[in-house]
């Protein structure tokens, strides 16, 4: 069964690296958009990183073309601005007036090609900062999500790229916007997205609760939860998250463990009441719960309708069960070695999206998008030849 292609035919050139920008192109690309990567000469450092960012690339840059151009060469710009001209869509993520300084900003490649949606990833929309570098963690410092991940006086960045992705989810959902907009008006647009207002984005729950109560937020770990049983409990193995968060959940749970004496305590029979008495029964639960496996916990809680979790590692994600019935994907690594990693996580007319792809060497695919163009034979060679374009070898 194919998986849906809802964007095929629409092309997309895409100046980008490190994880916001190449996130825009990696969801278009999952939906059958067409994507043209352009990269230095060489090929993007991010390909090149060491430890925590030695995933970015191959995560995030699957299923998209690549060419080579020397940005700084008149040869290499006029290549850039033929492949602008006949895309839908165009992705950058580079600092402030980066293509500016090419006279690749949104005004000259617009001229020539007025459908173009050109979408940029930044680190803030218009306003007093908006000329400062910004990356991932620097937007979750400001905008306060650190604070409330770590504990009290010792904030800590999430686990995973999060603002980063999520501010690339924005900047497709604005993309997506622009094109139904456009098919009205025949006129594309400028769309940009920021790091730090999707962190604000992110983190509006805890500024409404302040609005609402006029209680600040306390960080994650030191939080009054809304819910008496929120909690990662240990056991005699590994801890095991459960959360009670309905009072028939709490009649069900005390009934598959047991808790007889809870349940006839007509005092915690509403939610609100249990959370003022969590330091009375939270002992009672831990002691309990400690006493079993993990394995034995998720026995009785696995189609209860309790919500609950085993406490995974990325790592672990590869022989998930669930994950392997089509929530992974194989992937031939620009070195040849075949991997899985995870799909869109989207399913389309009972389909899901996903399937089969390689990473692109460098400039793999110079001479294809060249031809693409109408390039002859001799302008290829001579483009190759004079180091505006860098072909993979």
């Amino acid at each position: 069964m194919s998986a849906p292609q809802p964007l095929k035919g629409i092309t997309v050139v895409e100046f980008t690296h490190m994880v916001m920008g190449p996130t825009v192109g990696h969801i278009l690309a999952g939906l059958g958009a067409e994507i043209v990567r352009i990269e230095p000469i060489g090929g993007d450092r991010t390909r090149r990183l060491m430890g925590s960012g030695a995933g970015y690339f191959p995560m995030y840059n699957r299923g998209k073309q690549s060419i080579c151009l020397d940005l700084k060469s008149e040869d290499g710009i006029a290549v850039a601005k033929d492949l602008i001209a006949g895309a839908d869509i165009l992705v950058e993520n580079f600092r402030p007036g980066a293509l500016d300084r090419l006279g690749l900003d949104y005004e000259s490649c617009s001229a020539g090609n007025p459908g173009l949606i050109y979408c940029c990833e930044k680190g803030f929309l218009p306003g007093p900062y908006e000329q400062r570098t910004a990356l991932d963690e620097v937007a979750q410092m400001m905008g306060g999500l650190a604070y409330m991940t770590g504990p009290p006086g010792k904030p800590l960045r999430a686990g995973a790229s999060v603002i980063d992705v999520t501010g690339g989810m924005f900047g497709v959902i604005g993309v997506l916007a622009a094109l139904e907009q456009r098919h009205r008006t025949g006129k594309g647009q400028k769309v940009t997205a920021s790091l730090f207002e999707t962190t604000i984005y992110l983190v509006g729950q805890h500024m409404a609760q302040y609005a609402v109560t006029g209680t600040p937020a306390a960080p994650m770990p030191a939080r009054v939860s809304a819910w008496a049983i929120y909690d990662v409990f240990e056991t005699k193995d590994e801890p095991v998250f459960i959360g009670v968060v309905t009072d028939a959940l709490w009649e069900k749970f005390c009934k598959l463990f047991g808790l007889d004496q809870l349940w006839e305590d007509q005092t915690l029979r509403e939610n609100n009441a249990r959370v003022e008495a969590r330091d009375r029964i939270m002992p009672q639960i831990r002691a309990l719960i400690g006493g079993m496996t993990a394995g034995e916990v998720i026995a009785k809680l696995d189609g209860s309708g309790l919500p609950f979790a085993p406490i995974g590692k990325p790592q672990d994600m590869f022989d998930d069960p669930h994950l392997n019935e089509g929530g992974l994907e194989d992937v031939t690594l620009d070195n040849g070695t075949e991997v899985r990693l995870p799909t869109i996580p989207l399913e389309m007319d009972g389909k899901r999206i996903g399937s089969p792809q390689h990473l692109p060497k460098p400039g793999r695919d110079a001479r294809a998008v060249l031809e693409g163009l109408g390039y002859d034979a001799g302008r290829i060679d001579a483009l190759i030849g004079n180091g505006a374009v860098g072909e993979s070898t």
